[in-house]
């Protein structure tokens, strides 16, 4: 699909959490459309009360919702924000849907402690998309290999500069098999939890918020699409929209219609994504059943999969090992570029493209 915005969209990016939230606050009251915020009980690195922000654009009489999502990854709510800010810009857009009866929710920064504090975890080291467990699942257990692993991701030693990373990255590649270590890293893990891609031991604040206000929010349409931005996985500024389910699936029959069979990818144990524990989408599809809930990831490609393990290795080990340690604060710059590159072309296109997919969203 070719652009539809020739204007440079680079501006719609903050340089913090706290203006990313203000110019989002700003942007949907100059429009007329409310805000609410909802605390998550933590603070930001100056004090200030951190919340997820959720506006609702109302129809008439909705007969579909697009709900349009950004930060659940922390760190990764840069870009979400922006789209989500441009998308506000572009106000035509939401308001072709209000009149062809769709409901438009905006949620700002699932997880504002991570896009705050520059973490892809939440205030309790919780990755918050392995934490959407189902009533009848556990906050327990762990792939089988990832004990092994343990001492290589989670070193309990502050970061270093020097370290050998790569020649590491590569041994393990060697021994284990690329395929098998996708398996096992990201899936989602109850048992270490000062390891990377921690689960949690209860549900988070976020989750119980969603909990609380999603079916309020989704009311009484049988049709929802969800769109949840994210970055850091792919092909660099490019994106799929990853499904969680096969391609003999008929949500993936229907959505590659729409959005095409090259955007979409389900899930495929050699592809881009990865199969997860936790994931938003299928708690969402539990918690309304009674509606055809469609979630999308939107993941935007920067860096090589080992390079992003790096910045999140090193990060996590300073949060644990080095708050103090002269690298800390070299881990988060780091952390910041693997999920928004400095590049003004991925900032550009990527913009372009996240807008792009909003329109279909809001037209599907």
């Amino acid at each position: 699909m070719q652009p539809i915005y020739e204007t440079s969209r680079v501006e719609a990016f903050s340089p913090s959490y706290m203006t990313a939230r203000e110019r989002f606050r700003t942007a949907s009251s100059s429009l007329g459309y409310r805000y609410t915020a909802y605390p998550i009980g933590q603070n930001d690195p100056s004090g200030e009360e951190l919340t997820i922000d959720v506006v609702i654009c109302n129809s008439p009489n909705p007969r579909r919702v697009a709900v349009i999502s950004s930060g659940l990854h922390g760190v990764e709510g840069f870009l979400g924000s922006a789209i989500q800010l441009a998308l506000l810009e572009e106000h035509k857009l939401i308001r072709s849907a209000l009149s062809s009866e769709i409901k438009v929710i905006l949620i700002h920064a699932l997880n504002p402690y991570g896009f705050a504090w520059r973490r892809r975890w939440n205030e309790n080291n919780v990755d918050l998309n392995r934490n959407f467990l189902l009533p009848e699942e556990d906050f327990q257990g762990s792939p089988k290999d990832y004990s092994k692993f343990d001492s290589f991701l989670n070193p309990t030693s502050p970061p270093s500069r020097t370290e050998p990373y790569i020649l590491q990255a590569i041994w393990l590649i060697l021994r284990y098999g690329m395929l098998r270590l996708t398996n096992t890293l990201p899936v989602g893990q109850y048992d270490f939890p000062k390891g990377l891609f921690f689960g949690g031991h209860f549900p988070s604040a976020t989750q119980e918020i969603l909990a609380n206000n999603l079916p309020k929010w989704i009311g009484s349409s049988s049709e929802v699409l969800h769109i949840d931005f994210h970055t850091g996985l792919g092909k660099w500024g490019t994106y799929k929209l990853l499904l969680d389910l096969p391609a003999t699936s008929e949500p993936y029959s229907r959505l590659t219609q729409y959005f095409g069979a090259n955007a979409v990818e389900p899930y495929n144990p050699e592809g881009v994504s990865y199969k997860i524990r936790g994931g938003l989408g299928t708690w969402c599809q539990h918690l309304l059943t009674e509606c055809r809930y469609d979630l999308l990831t939107a993941e935007f490609g920067t860096y090589s999969t080992v390079q992003v393990l790096k910045a999140l290795r090193d990060e996590n080990r300073a949060y644990w090992w080095g708050k103090e340690h002269q690298n800390y604060e070299w881990t988060k710059h780091q952390l910041v570029e693997m999920f928004l590159p400095r590049s003004r072309q991925w900032q550009e296109q990527c913009v372009v493209q996240g807008l792009n997919i909003c329109k279909q969203a809001l037209s599907y």
